[in-house]
Parts: structure tokens; sequence; C-alpha cells
């Protein structure tokens, strides 16, 4: 099966998100390719090419994966590992790098690079993707704590948050009245996400988001809530088929890589 994931960069001045790169997986082949978005990050001129990937208009190919993103997964051998796959419903005899890193976004403290995966096409128009709850440290106490009273199948429904002073296109969850009074917030969409869902929404349709797992503390918050989406897209509709997204070399449209996948 095939499985992609794009690499993010952020502005350090603009705090701007550009998508520079994609990465695929294939019978364990890698490939990896800039794209598109990497122009605009080149443009600020704080963005140099990655060392290990020094040409912009090169595909890289291995049989392994990647260190930049290799590093990013929790060593097998770190005692807290089991317990990551647990949190991230992660089958432990399906051990796939790729598949952890969808998941967890591979952000590291030391640079400036995150990782986000391409929603699956599963049944015809409809594509799934499993995503954690983001910015749920930034809520109140009693948010967390309806969080921590979230139910496997519950749903949660998705609210812009226009007045945002950080991202007027941001897009909050909050729990859909399970019982008189229940109207919480209990985190955010990922900025991923937020093209497919405004796509829906200003065509009068809606993502279906549900709760896989809660994971109590000791799991850190951003660990917190596992959730799924299912998308019914237009048709026509591709995900992430801007130019922003595509290789700047060998292009591949996303359709025809699920089609053969």
């Amino acid at each position: 099966m095939s499985r992609i994931l794009f690499l993010a960069w952020q502005d350090p001045v603009g705090r701007r998100w550009y998508a520079i790169g994609r990465l695929s997986s294939e019978r364990g082949k890698y490939k990896f390719a800039y794209t598109g978005g990497v122009l605009g990050a080149l443009e600020t001129g704080r963005f140099d090419a990655i060392p290990s990937f020094p040409d912009v208009h090169t595909v890289y190919e291995a049989d392994e994966l990647f260190p930049l993103f290799s590093n990013r997964v929790l060593s097998q051998s770190r005692p807290e590992y089991r317990e990551m796959l647990h949190w991230l419903s992660v089958p432990e005899t399906e051990y796939d790098p790729v598949a952890i890193l969808a998941r967890t976004g591979g952000r590291r403290a030391t640079d400036s690079f995150e990782v986000f995966p391409c929603p699956e096409l599963v049944d015809g128009d409809v594509y799934q993707l499993h995503f954690l709850v983001h910015g749920l440290s930034h809520m109140p106490p009693e948010a967390v704590a309806r969080s921590e009273r979230l139910k496997p199948g519950e749903r949660l429904l998705v609210m812009r948050d226009i007045q945002n002073p950080q991202d007027k296109l941001a897009l909050l969850l909050r729990t859909a009245e399970q019982y008189s009074g229940d109207m919480h917030l209990v985190g955010y969409c990922p900025r991923y996400l937020r093209e497919g869902f405004l796509t829906l929404i200003d065509e009068g349709s809606s993502p279906v988001v549900s709760v896989v797992r809660v994971n109590p503390s000791p799991a850190p918050v951003q660990f917190r809530v596992l959730c799924r989406v299912e998308m019914r897209w237009p048709k026509g509709f591709e995900p992430f088929a801007g130019y922003d997204y595509q290789p700047l070399v060998g292009s591949t449209s996303l359709q025809e890589i699920h089609q053969h996948g």
C-alpha cells in the first residue's frame, strides 16, 4: 500500500508554514521530492535546501527511510515505545515508521519541520485520516477535563474560529451535546486539514469526526485524544492537489497514486 507524507517548514520570523516536500513509501521503497511550496520557502531567504537533499530538482530514492524522517520516530528500543503505539492505536505487529509519523507529526524542538499525511481513499469518494487533537494544552482546565471523558466513537463537531488573532482560518473541535449543556471545546483540528474541511463546509457538507481513543495522564497532552475523520469530497476534488504539494520533478497526481496503491 502506498503512503504519502508531506514535509512542512515553518518560517521562524513570519511563522508561516510551507509545504516543501513529499515522502512516499511503497513496498519497502522510499522516495522524497521537493514540492512547489519550497520555492516560497526559498524566497524568504531563511530556508536553504536540506543538506541530505541538496538539489530541489532531484527525486531521492532509498531502500531505508531517510534519516530526516527516521530520526523523528521513537526507537523500538525505548521503554515507552510500546506505550506510544498504544496511544496512537497502531498495531505492534504492523510496525510502519511512516504510519507512526503520520499520526505524531514528527515535531522536534531542534528544528522547524513537521510532517503530515495525505488522506487515504477508502471507498469511492470517501477519504479517511487519523489525527491527534491539537491545542489542548492551551485550553482551560474544564476543556481538558471534558476531553478526558470522551468515549471511543463519540462525535466531535467542527466550527470556525474566525476571530482567532493568531489564525483566522483555525478550526475548533467541540462536543456534540451528549447531554444537556454539553458544549465544550476540546481542541483544534490540525491546520493541514483546513483546506479539505473548509471545502466541505462551503459545499454544504461536513467532515465526520469521531473519537478513536483517549489516552489519560501520564500520556503527554499532545497524545491525549486520537480521532478519525471521514470526508466525502465533491466529485473532481482531490486533496492537496495544488502546486505547493506537487513534486517539482517526476510529478504524479495523488489520485493516480491512490488508484494504484
